[in-house]
């Protein structure tokens, strides 16, 4: 029995996918999302990023298999709370600064939840990678600081519209290109807040 029969088929595998070091990883990740926002999901190919990568397609199938387990891995690798530590004092401040960052990202984090619109209605897994990495990270911070707001007693806890400053938020940021063709930058979210979400809310 040779060694690599002792070892047996799962950590032979194991061996060849450690071989990737993270920097390499995220080469991979950076690339194959940076050609969904480009390209649009139906047009990224693993051939296509093991061409742009310069390595073997092999590697990129041996190692996450198919191509929405591979877009999957690299969303929830790009997580990130943009909005974890706003905290101004005030909720109004805070949904004003929340407007700020998310006008920073808009344009990148829109056109990549456009491009994999049709996709994500066809593949649980990638759908559920999307809502892991750019919804439901923002929405819990986003909820976390309406609730400091409650605590704080500027809002009265229960105010029905405090269910519906996430839709708000998220709506606009995907609806404003479909509408007029310009994605929302911060002044445009900084408007919004001080024109719908503080009045829903009885804040000024």
């Amino acid at each position: 029995m040779t060694s690599q029969d002792a070892d047996g088929p799962e950590t032979v595998a194991a061996s060849r996918r450690s071989k990737i070091t993270p920097e390499r990883e995220r080469e991979f990740f950076d690339a194959v999302l940076d050609k969904i926002r480009e390209c649009g999901y139906d047009s990224v190919s693993m051939e296509g990023i093991a061409a742009s990568t310069r390595c073997s397609k092999s590697t990129l199938y041996r190692q996450w298999k198919t191509k929405p387990q591979f877009v999957a891995a690299a969303l929830r690798a790009n997580r990130e709370v943009r909005f974890a530590g706003v905290d101004t004092g005030s909720l109004a401040g805070d949904l004003r600064e929340v407007a700020r960052v998310a006008g920073d990202w808009s344009r990148k984090d829109t056109k990549l939840l456009a491009a994999l619109g049709h996709a994500v209605h066809s593949d649980e897994e990638l759908a559920q990678a999307l809502r892991e990495a750019l919804v439901e990270p923002e929405i819990a911070a986003l909820q976390e600081i309406l609730q400091r707001g409650v605590l704080r007693g500027e809002v009265p806890e229960g105010h029905p519209a405090l269910d519906y400053v996430p839709a708000m938020m998220f709506g606009v940021l995907r609806v404003r290109p479909v509408l007029t063709g310009e994605y929302a930058d911060a002044d445009y979210l900084v408007r919004f807040v001080e024109a719908v979400a503080l009045p829903a809310l009885g804040l000024t």
